[in-house]
Formats: structure tokens, sequence, C-alpha cells
């Protein structure tokens, strides 16, 4: 089984330091204005998906819902990560294309 193109494509902007990973410092990002997108895992606990999800609503940052927390953290070399934020402009419009396709 192999992997969507976005997840290759979120462990180069992992690789490449155009992300932040982790409920708190993304949204702390968010709250600065420099989140581009938000990869949100589908099976993150309904509190976290409402926390993210009004908060981003608020200041204007799209959201795109993903498979599931293992994908997520797997992508960027991690273990499961719940929420990640694309931190670059051309990262964040790339991803989208590659997920809304």
């Amino acid at each position: 089984m192999s992997q969507p193109p976005w997840v290759a494509f979120l462990g180069l902007a992992a690789r490449a330091r155009k992300l932040v990973t982790g409920e708190e410092l993304v949204l702390k990002e968010v709250r600065r204005g420099s989140v581009r997108l938000i990869l949100l895992s589908a099976d993150a606990a309904e509190q976290t998906k409402k926390k993210v999800l009004d908060k981003c609503s608020y200041y204007n940052v799209p959201v795109r819902l993903v498979a599931d927390r293992r994908t997520l953290g797997q992508a960027i070399g991690k273990a499961e990560r719940v929420v990640i934020a694309l931190t670059d402009e051309g990262f964040a419009k790339k991803m989208t294309a590659l997920l809304d396709q």
C-alpha cells in the first residue's frame, strides 16, 4: 500500500523546518499569524478538534482533516501527531492542492 503524495510532501516540509507540531505550539503560532495551513487528524479528541477549529476559524487559517494521528506522525518521522501547522505559504498551497485532488 503506497502512501498518498501529501504524506511524502509533509516529510519534505518537516525537513525544511516549515512546520510546527503539537497542539499548544500550533495554537500559539496561529495567534501569532504565522500559520498558513493546519492539518488535523480525523481521530483527534473532540475537544482538541473544537479548540483547533474555533481558533482557526477566528484567525482565518484553513484546516484540512487528514487520515489519522499515526499517518501524521510517520510523515514527519515522529510519534503520533494530532495537529500540524504549515508555516510556509508555498508549502501550504502545494499541500492544499495535494489534499484537494
